[in-house]
C-alpha cells in the first residue's frame, strides 16, 4: 500500500513539475568556486528569500540536494566533465550516478533535467565522442527507473560552436561536430529535451572590437535605423541575445530539426573587471544587461523567429567566485557576495514577483498568491504577535483594514517585519507563504514603503524557520509554497486513507 501510495504521489507530482516548467521563467546557476563556501542552507535561505524557483546546479553534491529537498525549487543536477569518462564507457556506472544523485532525492528534490558535462565540444573535444554514450546510458537509467517523464537529459554547449551566426539565418553548427551533433539533436527530439546553450553578449561585444554597439547587447532600445536587419527574413533584432539564440534555431532547422526549444543555460554580466582591459565590466552595465534580460524573458517576448515563445533562461550566476582562474571579471558574475550581500542593485521595479536583490525600498515583502488561508492566518499572527510588527492599521476604521482579507492584511504585516528586519536574508519567508516583490502594494490611503516596518518592531529577532506558520510538520514545508501541489497531497492522502 505504502508503494501505492508513493506512485501516486510520484505520478501527481511530475505531472504539476511538467506543467510548472510551461512558459517563461528566470534561474541561476549555483557555482562554488569560492574561498568560503555558503553552508547549502544558507544558500536556500537566500535563494528562497529572492523567489528563486529554479536554480542549476554543477554537480549533484549530495548536502546541497538535501537542503533543496522540500522546497519546490526546480533544480538541474549536473555531470562534471571529469565523469564523462567513466559513464560513457560504461551503462552500470550511468546506473549507478542516476541511482545515487537522482533516485536518492527525487521527487523531495524538484530535478527536472540533468545537464551533461559543460562546453564539452569547445572546451573538451577529446572527449566529444563520449557524450551521447554518456546521454543514452543516462537516459537508460531514467527509464528503468521509471523518471525519465519527469527528467530531461541535455548537455550545455557554447554558442562559439554556432559558426557564421549573423545573420541569424545562415547559421549553422561547425561541420566537423556533424558526428556528434546529429545523434544528439534527434535524441533530444525523441525525448522531449531541450538544446541548452549558454549565451554571452558580454564576450560578443569584447571580441567584436567595436562591431556590436554596447546598447546591442545590453538589450538598450536602439532607434529602428541602428537595428540589426536580417537580409534573408527581413527580421529586426535589437539585442545579441534574440540573434544568438535565433541562430541556434536556424543551425538546427539547417540540419532538418525544428521541434527542439533553446534553453539558455547561461548568461549574465560580469559587474567588476580590470579597468584597463575590461572598462565595460561595471555595476551599472550588470545591472542593466539583467534587468532587461529578466523583463525580456518574463514578459515571454520570445525572438524574431519565434515570437511569443518562451527561453528558459539562467542567470551566470548566484554568488561571486573569487577562486575562478582567468581575467578580474571571472570572478565577479554573481548577483551576490559570498555573503550573500547584492553585489549591485537589480531595477525591476513594476516587475512583479521575480528575483529582486534591489535593497531600497524598492522591493516588497507580500503574501503569495495561492497560499493557504490557514497558513496565511497563522504567519499573520505570528507578525503581529511574537514578531511585534505594529498592526494597528490594520483595525477596523484604519488605512489599511480594507480589504478585510487576510491576505491583505498578511501582505502589510509581512512587508512591516520584513523592511523592520532590514530586509534580511530570510526575513521574507514565513514558511514559504510570502514572497519579495517588485511592485508596490500601496492602495489608497495604505501606503507601503521601508517606513512602514523600520519603527515598528523592538528588538524581534528573525522568524524562526519552524514557528506556528509551519503547522508543525516539515513535510508540509515540501510543496508549501505551491498551492497546486499543497492540494495535491491532500488529495494523495485521502487516497491512502481510503485505501488502508
Amino acid at each position: 500500500m505504502k508503494k501505492l501510495l508513493f506512485a501516486f504521489l510520484l505520478l501527481l507530482l511530475g505531472v504539476a513539475a511538467l506543467h510548472g516548467e510551461d512558459g517563461a521563467y528566470i534561474g541561476v546557476n549555483v557555482g562554488t568556486a569560492m574561498s568560503s563556501v555558503p553552508a547549502p542552507t544558507q544558500i536556500t535561505t537566500l535563494l528562497r528569500s529572492q523567489n528563486i524557483r529554479h536554480v542549476r546546479l554543477y554537480d549533484a553534491d549530495p548536502a546541497m540536494l538535501a537542503a533543496l529537498a522540500n522546497t519546490g525549487i526546480r533544480v538541474i543536477v549536473s555531470v562534471p566533465n571529469e565523469q564523462l569518462l567513466a559513464i560513457g564507457n560504461s551503462n552500470a556506472t550511468a546506473a549507478n550516478w542516476v541511482a545515487r544523485n537522482v533516485a536518492a532525492h527525487f521527487p523531495a528534490v524538484n530535478i527536472t533535467a540533468i545537464a551533461v558535462g559543460s562546453e564539452v565540444l569547445s572546451a573538451q573535444p577529446n572527449a566529444a565522442p563520449l557524450l551521447m554514450p554518456a546521454m543514452r546510458y543516462l537516459q537508460n537509467a531514467l527509464v528503468a527507473a521509471a523518471l525519465d517523464r519527469y527528467i530531461k537529459i541535455s548537455t550545455p554547449h557554447s554558442s562559439s560552436i554556432i559558426l557564421d551566426s549573423f545573420p541569424p539565418s545562415q547559421a549553422f553548427f561547425n561541420r566537423s561536430l556533424d558526428n556528434v551533433l546529429v545523434p544528439m539533436l534527434k535524441f533530444l527530439q525523441s525525448t522531449g529535451s531541450p538544446l541548452m546553450l549558454n549565451v554571452y553578449p558580454y564576450y560578443d561585444y569584447m571580441r567584436s572590437n567595436g562591431v556590436i554597439p554596447l546598447d546591442y547587447a545590453l538589450f538598450r532600445p536602439l532607434p529602428p535605423n541602428k537595428e540589426a536587419v536580417d537580409a534573408n527574413t527581413l527580421l529586426h533584432y535589437t539585442n545579441v541575445f534574440d540573434a544568438v539564440v535565433d541562430a541556434a534555431y536556424f543551425a538546427m532547422a539547417y540540419l532538418n530539426v525544428t521541434n527542439v526549444p533553446v534553453m539558455v543555460t547561461e548568461t549574465g554580466w560580469p559587474h567588476k573587471g580590470d579597468p584597463s582591459s575590461e572598462p565595460d565590466a561595471t555595476s551599472d552595465n550588470a545591472d542593466t544587461y539583467n534587468s532587461n534580460l529578466i523583463r525580456h524573458v518574463m514578459n515571454s517576448t520570445g525572438t524574431p523567429k519565434h515570437p511569443g515563445v518562451a527561453v528558459p533562461t539562467y542567470i551566470y550566476e548566484l554568488y561571486d567566485e573569487d577562486t575562478r582562474p582567468g581575467s578580474t571579471s571571472e570572478k565577479y558574475w554573481g548577483l551576490f557576495d559570498m555573503n550573500g550581500i547584492p553585489a549591485y542593485t537589480l531595477h525591476l521595479t513594476g516587475s512583479g514577483v521575480l528575483l529582486a536583490n534591489d535593497t531600497t525600498n524598492q522591493t516588497y515583502c507580500v503574501a503569495r498568491e495561492g497560499a493557504d488561508p490557514k497558513m496565511l492566518q497563522a504567519a499573520l499572527d505570528w507578525a503581529c504577535g511574537p514578531g511585534k510588527v505594529d498592526c494597528s492599521a490594520l483595525t477596523q476604521g484604519q488605512p489599511c483594514y480594507e480589504p478585510d482579507t487576510v491576505e491583505a492584511h498578511a501582505t502589510y504585516a509581512f512587508n512591516a517585519y520584513y523592511h523592520g528586519m532590514g530586509m534580511g536574508s530570510g526575513t521574507c519567508y514565513f514558511s514559504g507563504v510570502a514572497v519579495i516583490t517588485t511592485t508596490d502594494p500601496s492602495h489608497g490611503s495604505c501606503v507601503y514603503s521601508g517606513k512602514n516596518g523600520s519603527a515598528l518592531l523592538n528588538g524581534t529577532s528573525l522568524a524562526p524557520s519552524s514557528n506556528s506558520t509551519e503547522g508543525g510538520s516539515g513535510a508540509q514545508r515540501a510543496i508549501g509554497d505551491v498551492s497546486a501541489l499543497a492540494r495535491v497531497v491532500s488529495a494523495a492522502l485521502l487516497l491512502s486513507v481510503l485505501l488502508l
